[in-house]
């Protein structure tokens, strides 16, 4: 069987996506696409034998039920530039392929991440590791721009000097800051890279990650739009409820929703018999 291709992922293969001041996110290869999805759902390799709309409503039917091993047969394979800080946080999503620039083996080049300043904000209040949205002072942000910038200069400028007195590589980079940058190649199946986007996207993710979260996004919903319209559907922008929040939900719906509010939904014939089954289930509780 030939090697499937979209042609919109084609136009944007090896395409440089910028992110921060000096790092970038490049879709290396594809393997699969929505009809992969499907076809491994079916267990079938005959192409063409459901409609487009067919594939669709499974492939949401699937998203919507948690059947996650149909959209492990999709991968995608990213070269990522990022700061240090970044890629210690990325790391902890342990169910990918990574391979790292090596200091052991390479000259760092001197790349350091620096703000915007607009993006220097004050400790939150209620987020132990978060900042808050408040603004810091004019003359604050200067000053931490002034200090960052310094510090990396300095700690660069030791590098070099240790590497021009014949030490070694792996012993000259260990004073370098984690505002360096650093690159990887990243592959990993669709399924746990919608569990990755999901928790890096999220607005309570560090927003330097949430910049590259953000560009894989726009890359994914091109090699897989229907799989990505379900992830927004039902993953991404769905909410869930505890038995006792559902209890409070529920002195607030109608006692019956008719079949003629359910047929203006924009949802298949299946979503509307599990919505309405939903809906018995928090009357009963």
């Amino acid at each position: 069987m030939a090697r499937v291709t979209i042609p919109a992922a084609e136009e944007i293969l090896e395409k440089e996506y910028k992110c921060l001041n000096n790092g970038f996110v490049r879709l290396i290869d594809y393997m699969g696409s929505d009809e992969s999805i499907v076809q491994a759902a079916r267990v079938s390799y005959g192409k063409g034998t459901k409609t487009v709309r067919e594939d669709r409503t499974l492939i949401r039917y699937l998203m919507r039920h948690h059947h996650t091993t149909p959209f492990e047969m999709v991968e995608f394979k990213f070269h990522v530039k990022l700061p240090i800080f970044v890629a210690r946080q990325w790391i902890r999503h342990r169910t990918a392929n990574v391979n790292e620039y090596s200091g052991r083996y390479s000259i760092m080049p001197e790349e350091f991440y620096v703000p915007k300043e607009e993006d220097i904000k004050p400790q939150s209040k209620t987020n132990r590791q978060g900042r808050s949205e408040e603004e810091i002072p004019f003359e604050i942000r200067r000053k931490v721009l002034d200090l960052l910038i310094a510090e990396q200069k300095s700690s660069f400028a030791g590098y070099n000097e240790m590497l021009e007195s014949n030490v070694s590589r792996e012993l000259a980079r260990i004073n370098l800051p984690l505002s360096l940058y650093t690159q990887w190649y990243w592959k990993i199946d669709l399924h746990n890279l919608f569990h990755f986007l999901k928790l890096r996207i999220d607005d309570h993710a560090q927003y330097e990650i949430r910049v590259y979260a953000k560009t894989m996004g726009e890359i994914v919903k091109k090699v897989v739009p229907y799989a990505w319209e379900a992830f927004e559907d039902y993953i991404f922008n769905s909410i869930t409820f505890s038995t006792t929040e559902l209890k409070v939900l529920k002195k607030y719906l109608p006692k019956e929703i008719n079949d003629t509010e359910l047929s203006g939904l924009d949802l298949s014939s299946y979503e509307k018999m599990e919505l309405a089954d939903k809906l018995k289930k928090i009357e009963s509780l």
